[in-house]
């Protein structure tokens, strides 16, 4: 995938558009006519366009508009030359150019279709158009012509807008014209394009490739290519055990090592979705029973990774760094919450083909998640096509469906060594990188300096406050070294160290945790980045906090190691109190002070941090400045400044031993972090040492220990590295949940020094469950649970 873009114009809603300019009657009335791949063609239409907005009505009018405004522009800058079709848009020696030319026209033939944009069945346009396809044809994008550059530009993204021209434009075009782009695709995306699931062709690319498949056979009216889109869909529905795909715990990898739930898994979500619309009815209906998992897929892998409409980073992959592109002459920014209003486009789009449960779930939840995106309103965001604006519009304007609330949940994503936290006022993220997992994705030049999201970075945003906090300028502004939640050396690292593609996988194995569900113990066994860095990391998300504890920093660098608390993006000029123990700091941008630990401080409009640990920390305020080019090479050179409030430790040069403990809360006020800091009793500290890491809350019920090795940690002992949460409760039972997130244990025996009178359940995982003046637990081969917790519920004594 080269261009965010792209995948998210296509990511558009099934639906109608039968009475846009040249639109056919429909599928019923061509199959009645005898051609059933006209009827497709018909269907297919509908899913690009979207449907029949009122042009009056707003946002459409405008949109409308605009639409046909940019597509005067792109008229009139038209000037076909030697390996251009705009001056602009050099393909000679960069594929990429040559699909944007594709998407440029695909985009001009919407404004020749929709009514309302003032171009409507111009004849200067139509004209054009032809002109641009015809020479793109001759120049580059031909049968015989040798690719080169990205193979994606070539396979998927060129040909999938070149078809749906062919679709929009089909009354245009004569048949000579339609043979010659459907041998220009055949040429470049052969049948064996899609001959072995491996390489290119896997996850979220399959499906892109099936796309152009299906739409060329549907075009070129050859039910053979059809059959084998449809048929090369059938691996990518099975749950995998490693590489790309989605994973029983709801995880989703592309590119084998990279979280991407957020990019590449909402490509997959509504690239399925379209194919399942444009299919069913006809011969090549998806009837695969595997292709339920991705329904699944829609509350167990996207839902927890939206929050108020946005998507979080944490699996966006590279494309958090696509904020301002230097090519984009409207200047649209993508961020965090164009990527959630994508996914909710797809989320509808493939509840069309769900049950009706289901889809009433999804358009619920769509319509709440919507409604609370008080940063980005999805209505009004310009990244959207109008398609996705349709059908996004149609929720939130339908009486019958009533908005959902936010999930509210813990869940751990082994196979991705991801976290969320979701309670009802607040939500957080947890990125971490394991032999499994990369610190960070770059490649094509983009996402240069993500080198430590991989890091412990903890992200977090309020139900009412925060949430522009990492959509506002934040990638090409922020310290990169000082991401927030993050352990790193500040030794010095070049743009896309580490090596493209996710090559950057560290020697680590023990990364994951254990959760009930609501509560959870989560470990990172931290190495850095073309570093020596290591350190043991534990997180423990409760009800109005997560705690953070750190133990056996050190490193070899010849650099200063820091714990960064967090960094909060306090936007161009924002002078949010620092209240340090009580006093307010001062707010002139370049003020810092170190402060002694314990003690607490708190940042007005976002919460409290207590911190309880030896030494001491620091704050700084400070005003940076970035483009958007220093993380992305086709990123704008438009400097952008923004304040940061930023807590941390510093352990100094080359340490031996540092650790830290500190709990942040969210939209706590100063009263109630300061006096989360005056009740020590509230939160026990069980160890916090490479040996283990662990806490006890007793006012929750709570006992979360992480143990590296065989060890102890307050009343839980084991034979081996795994993580432990228990919650007991007030009706004398409690949820033991024990897992071995190094996925190395043949077999672990974990015992809790807590009085036990009867095993009421245990999981299959579990082969003796012993009660009495202690529980013993014994534990067959973990290494086949990935990672997962077993459970034991048993009654307290």
């Amino acid at each position: 995938m080269t261009d965010s873009w792209s995948r998210r114009a296509f990511l558009s809603t099934a639906g109608g558009g039968a009475f846009l300019l040249g639109a056919p009657a429909g599928r019923a009335a061509a199959d009645a006519a005898g051609d059933v791949h006209d009827g497709m063609r018909a269907v297919w239409r509908g899913l690009v366009l979207g449907g029949d907005p009122d042009i009056a009505a707003e946002p459409f009018r405008s949109r409308l508009a605009a639409l046909g405004d940019m597509t005067g522009g792109w008229m009139a800058a038209m000037a076909p030359g030697p390996g251009s079709l705009w001056p602009d848009l050099g393909f000679s020696t960069d594929p990429e150019m040559l699909m944007q030319s594709y998407y440029r026209l695909r985009t001009m033939a919407e404004a020749y279709v929709r009514p309302g944009t003032g171009l409507t069945g111009s004849a200067a346009l139509r004209t054009a158009l032809l002109t641009g396809l015809d020479h793109l044809h001759a120049q580059a994008y031909h049968a015989g012509r040798a690719p080169y550059g990205n193979w994606y530009c070539w396979q998927i993204g060129a040909p999938q807008a070149l078809l749906d021209l062919c679709v929009l434009l089909y009354e245009q075009l004569s048949a000579e014209r339609i043979a010659d782009f459907c041998a220009a695709v055949d040429h470049f995306v052969p049948d064996s394009a899609v001959g072995a699931y491996s390489g290119t062709s896997t996850g979220a690319n399959r499906v892109d490739l099936c796309r152009v498949l299906a739409v060329r056979g549907v075009v070129g009216k050859q039910s053979a290519k059809i059959a084998l889109a449809r048929d090369a869909l059938a691996p990518v529905f099975p749950y995998v055990t490693a590489g790309d795909g989605l994973y029983r715990d709801g995880s989703f990898v592309q590119h084998s090592w990279v979280p991407y739930t957020g990019t590449y898994g909402a490509v997959l979500l509504g690239g399925l979705g379209m194919l399942a619309g444009v299919l069913k009815g006809t011969p090549w209906a998806l009837t695969d029973p595997g292709a339920q998992i991705v329904f699944d897929a829609v509350e167990r892998a996207w839902a927890p990774f939206l929050y108020n409409g946005l998507m979080m980073d944490c699996v966006s992959g590279r494309a958090i760094s696509r904020g301002l592109a230097a090519a984009d002459v409207r200047q649209v920014r993508q961020d965090d919450h164009a990527r959630g209003h994508a996914v909710l486009a797809g989320i509808v789009l493939l509840g069309e083909g769900a049950s009706a449960a289901e889809r009433a779930r999804w358009r619920a939840l769509v319509k709440g998640w919507m409604a609370r995106d008080y940063y980005s309103r999805p209505l009004a965001d310009e990244s959207l096509p109008l398609a996705s604006l349709i059908r996004l519009a149609a929720v939130a304007e339908d009486p019958a469906v009533l908005a959902a609330p936010e999930p509210v949940g813990h869940r751990v994503f082994g196979a991705m060594d991801r976290a969320t936290h979701r309670r009802p006022d607040w939500a957080a993220s947890l990125s971490m990188a394991s032999r499994r997992i990369a610190h960070y994705e770059t490649g094509n030049g983009e996402n240069l300096r993500g080198w430590h999201t991989g890091s412990g970075m903890l992200s977090w945003w309020g139900a009412t406050y925060g949430n522009g906090q990492y959509a506002d300028a934040f990638w090409p502004t922020v310290d990169p070294y000082r991401l927030p939640g993050t352990t790193v050396s500040r030794k010095v690292l070049a743009d896309g160290a580490g090596g493209d593609w996710g090559a950057s996988r560290p020697d680590a194995v023990w990364v994951g945790g254990s959760t009930d569900g609501e509560f959870a113990s989560v470990g990172q066994h931290l190495r850095g980045l073309s570093s020596t860095l290591t350190a043991r990391l534990s997180w423990f998300f409760l009800a109005d906090t997560i705690v953070c504890l750190g133990a056996g920093i050190r490193a070899t660098d010849g650099a200063v190691v820091e714990t960064v608390i967090d960094n909060r993006n306090l936007g161009p000029s924002g002078t949010h109190a620092l209240t340090i123990g009580g006093a307010v700091q001062p707010a002139n941008p370049g003020w810092s002070a170190a402060f002694p630990s314990p003690g607490w401080a708190h940042i007005a409009g976002f919460g409290g941090y207590v911190m309880s640990g030896a030494g001491a920390f620091r704050a700084l305020r400070e005003q940076r400045s970035g483009r958007w080019s220093d993380v992305n090479r086709s990123g704008s050179t438009s400097v952008l400044t923004r304040r940061y409030l930023t807590l941390w430790y510093d352990h100094g040069t080359d340490p031996t031993a540092g650790s830290y403990v500190h709990q942040i809360l969210p939209g706590a006020t100063p009263v109630q972090t300061a006096a989360r800091a005056a009740a020590p009793g509230w939160l026990t500290v069980l160890a916090n040492s490479e040996v283990a890491q662990g806490v006890r809350v007793p006012s929750l019920g709570f006992t979360g220990v992480n143990l590296w090795q065989a060890g102890t940690a307050g009343p839980v002992e084991a034979g081996g590295p795994c993580s432990v949460t228990i919650r007991e409760r007030a009706d004398g039972t409690a949820r033991v949940r024990v897992c071995d997130p190094s996925r190395t244990r043949t077999a672990l025996t974990v015992v809790w020094h807590r009085p036990v009178t009867g095993v009421l359940s245990r999981s299959a995982g579990v082969v003796s469950a012993v009660p009495g003046a202690v529980l013993r637990l014994e534990f067959a081969d973990l290494t086949r649970s990935a990672g997962a917790a077993e459970e034991v519920v048993v009654r307290l004594g």
